[in-house]
């Protein structure tokens, strides 16, 4: 197995990683104080490509592999989660249902302006009632001639008040359980479509996270994704992928906690000698680099395999759970290292640890991944 990175995937690191160390980093704090959306930083990585990086260029994008879409999400959130999040949001979730399952109109129409940062994606998924019970979904979409009339709501939908256009899922056949569930674009300003309040957060503050709600809202029969009852499977397959991004985005949060333990280990004296020559210190360090080094391979794998056009949903899945959870422990033993200070919104390990938090619930719990692991290994009991 070949585990360097190839000089394309080299390039997007390099590029990315000076984007996000110079523009992006220096305004985490603020965009953590303030819970403004970051709009700055969008429109640099805009500037750069970024938001259509794994997308083909007929269609705006940047002609990448996954593999560097995961890089840039690691070296994205290693600067500022909120801006980690917006993007492997936009691009997995807003992006990809259009780009696997639209027709070339569709396409053609959405995703150039999508990849080109002039507009923002989203997927409405998540509901009150249908959470890790993604297909309990209760909005509903009735055929009216050449409309379908949405009705219900949507939660917790990343960007969701900001988007252009927003790919939601609605049943369609409400007697034909997950197989009557099915996929529609709507659109921003379309009447009936209701973004909700910004949700307040305990971290992740500067992404907009929004309830959506739909009162008798016509969407032309034009949005439809595909067919109709196809929508639960098109959501799976979205969701596969997405667990990479999140897995990418807990290991650069995880890689910033890591780094700023070391860094303050080095610095804080006690006893007459910095703290790094102290045996408690060096295993905490110890594992977190060992932990975060095994979950990129995980997330870089799962990556690779996806451009390979293989089946992944078990990797994806396995590099998701490990990666977050790798990111929490990370950031309990940066805190810790860091004692009282740690606890301080002065140091950056205290929004670290708020913001990785986000990254064993949203786009499956840890639980979810594991049930979804045992799955493909058991079968369906």
């Amino acid at each position: 197995m070949d585990f360097q990175l190839n000089d394309e995937q080299r390039l997007v690191r390099d590029m990315v990683r000076e984007l996000a160390q110079k523009e992006i980093a220096p305004r985490a704090a603020q965009v953590d104080k303030t819970e403004e959306f970051p709009a700055e930083n969008i429109r640099k990585m805009a500037e750069l490509g970024l938001l259509g990086l794994p997308y083909p260029e007929e269609y705006g994008g940047g002609g990448g592999d996954y593999v560097s879409y995961a890089i840039a999400v690691e070296e994205i959130a290693r600067a500022c989660g909120s801006t980690a999040l917006i993007y492997a949001a936009h691009i997995s979730l807003g992006c990809g249902p259009i780009y696997h399952f639209a027709t070339e109109e569709q396409k053609k129409k959405w995703l150039p302006r999508l990849c080109s940062g002039q507009g923002l994606g989203a997927f409405g998924l998540t509901e009150p009632e249908a959470g890790s019970d993604a297909g309990a979904t209760r909005t509903t979409a009735v055929r009216d001639g050449d409309h379908y009339t949405l009705n219900g709501s949507k939660m917790w939908i990343t960007s969701g008040a900001i988007a252009d256009v927003v790919t939601c899922t609605a049943k369609t056949d409400p007697d034909a359980g997950t197989r009557g569930i099915s996929c529609f674009l709507v659109e921003k300003g379309t009447p009936g479509f209701i973004p909700g309040k910004n949700e307040p957060k305990m971290g992740l503050k500067g992404s907009v996270t929004s309830a959506l709600s739909f009162e008798n809202c016509r969407v032309p029969a034009g949005n439809l994704l595909g067919k109709e009852g196809e929508g639960f499977k098109q959501m799976l397959i979205i969701l596969d992928g997405g667990r990479i991004s999140i897995g990418a985005m807990a290991l650069g949060l995880a890689q910033a906690a890591f780094e700023e333990g070391v860094r303050y280990a080095r610095e804080r004296v006690q006893f007459g000698q910095p703290i790094a020559n102290f045996q408690a210190i060096q295993w905490m360090i110890a594992d977190m680099a060992t932990e975060i080094d095994a979950a990129r391979m995980m997330v870089y794998r799962a990556a690779a395999m996806k451009d390979a056009g293989l089946r992944f949903t078990k990797e994806a899945a396995m590099a998701k759970l490990y990666a977050s959870e790798v990111a929490e422990r990370a950031a309990f033993k940066a805190l810790q290292i860091h004692g009282g200070y740690g606890y301080s919104r002065e140091y950056p390990v205290e929004r670290i640890y708020r913001d990785q938090r986000l990254c064993t619930i949203g786009e499956g719990t840890s639980e979810i991944q594991r049930l979804v692991i045992a799955r493909q290994i058991l079968g369906r009991l």
